[in-house]
């Protein structure tokens, strides 16, 4: 398909897409927080989903798309050649209609190829021209539409040591130079990528992609940046994920969160879920606070189109949308990684606020707020009320609290949004009354 055509498809997914209506309404969505903190904020998709529902949160929520295997070798070339680009040209398509960046997965990998490639007996020079050719056609065919290009997909051990693959063990490792070469040649202003898992905090194996990466600048290869996958699990962020994501920038490359999804064990909960939310919020704040951590892309936005489940028997509910597409406790956190101010809101009834003076003098009063939950957890909380005799707050503590007029607001700190299903946080403020002062009833949300 033409570069012309496809702008047509675009158009018509435009079109159909101003008729899908609102999937859910948030306060700002997600690509809107993260262009204002100057972060691109993605999702991996399934081209065929690409409408109703599916179509309108893609469209609406996020700034870039990853084809989640559209754009594998084994999906393109499936019989040497002979193409297949259709549903590689419908996310391209659905993402210009949208105005959204594409992010091309991947070129050079292990996995997902197809079966003439990978039962082949190839000499190196054959296999080169294999990958050369693999590489100018598909890097070739979308240029000027791919904002980045994740070139090589997982090439080290755990240990830090190479992967034996179909190309390390018949290229040697400098597959990965000849392919970073090769894509720029194909495509000058698409920024490439090493993209790999368990990279995501400082260890052996990232380690080992901060050397390669060093050792490509200094021989003046393009690379443009480093892919953390970021399949996670539940409670194990690693702590110096931030320092490491400044490490890479140090390089004077670009780090992408490219494959956000966090994992539990199921039947998912209230608990689980809270856990969850400060996970992904860990992850979206420790890019935002490094300049050079260009983008966060969820793998999937809804535990309906994950691939967890039918990788980790046992383990689901992965992502931040569940399976009806309604927003999780993890949604609202990365808004809130991103200073989007937004808080989850619990079941009707299930957590609750309440108000007391605990102490109360002839001008002022010091007062107590206390939510507490029961079968429900918080992930974040705003506390609302209105004073009904010209109160006013003069200090606060343990929240951030705003007044206007009579009606105030209080909003968690960074350290107690979190409220597990049983538990409750309290915070406290001083106060000016005169004449009386009565208890508001405070609410959430």
């Amino acid at each position: 398909m033409r570069s012309s055509l496809r702008a047509g498809v675009a158009a018509l997914v435009a079109a159909v897409g101003l008729a899908t209506g609102t999937a859910h309404a948030a306060d700002t969505p997600l690509r809107d927080l993260g262009a204002a903190k100057g972060k691109v904020v993605g999702t991996a998709v399934t081209g065929s989903r690409l409408t109703g529902t599916y179509g309108d949160i893609t469209g609406t929520q996020f700034s870039a798309v990853t084809p989640g295997n559209a754009m594998k070798w084994g999906s393109v070339e499936p019989a040497r050649g002979s193409f297949d680009w259709t549903e590689a040209d419908q996310i391209v398509a659905f993402a210009q209609a949208h105005h959204q960046q594409v992010r091309g997965h991947t070129l050079v990998w292990h996995s997902q190829n197809p079966s003439w490639l990978t039962n082949g007996s190839w000499t190196s020079a054959q296999l080169s021209d294999l990958l050369h050719d693999h590489i100018d056609t598909e890097v070739g065919r979308y240029k000027g539409e791919i904002a980045a290009w994740d070139v090589v997909n997982e090439p080290f051990n755990e240990d830090g040591t190479y992967r034996s693959t179909l190309w390390y063990d018949g290229l040697g490792s400098g597959y990965i130079a000849s392919a970073l070469t090769w894509a720029h040649a194909a495509d000058p202003d698409a920024k490439l990528y090493i993209n790999d898992y368990n990279v995501e905090g400082v260890n052996a194996k990232s380690t080992a992609l901060y050397n390669l990466v060093k050792s490509l600048k200094q021989q003046g290869v393009p690379i443009d940046g480093v892919g953390l996958q970021a399949h996670l699990i539940l409670g194990q962020v690693p702590a110096t994920l931030q320092q490491n994501i400044q490490r890479f920038a140090g390089l004077g490359v670009d780090v992408a969160i490219t494959e956000l999804d966090v994992r539990m064990q199921l039947p998912a909960d209230s608990t689980k879920l809270a856990r969850q939310a400060a996970d992904f919020r860990s992850v979206v704040a420790a890019c935002a606070a490094v300049t050079r951590c260009v983008n966060v892309t969820v793998w999937g936005f809804t535990d309906d189109d994950s691939w967890v489940p039918s990788a980790f028997p046992g383990y689901g509910a992965a992502t931040p949308y569940d399976e009806n597409y309604q927003p999780k406790p993890a949604y609202h956190a990365i808004a809130e990684a991103l200073g989007g101010g937004t808080t989850t809101p619990p079941p009707t009834g299930a957590c609750t606020a309440a108000y007391s003076v605990s102490s109360q003098w002839n001008t002022g009063f010091t007062g107590q707020v206390t939510i507490s939950c029961s079968g429900a957890s918080l992930s974040s909380w705003k506390a609302n009320w209105t004073f009904g005799a010209g109160q006013q707050v003069t200090q606060a503590w343990n929240a951030a609290c705003t007044q206007s007029g009579a009606a105030v607001t209080c909003t968690n700190a960074s350290y107690n949004g979190s409220v597990p299903d049983g538990g409750s946080v309290t915070f406290g403020f001083n106060g000016s009354w005169s004449g009386s002062n009565p208890v508001p009833t405070v609410t959430l949300g």
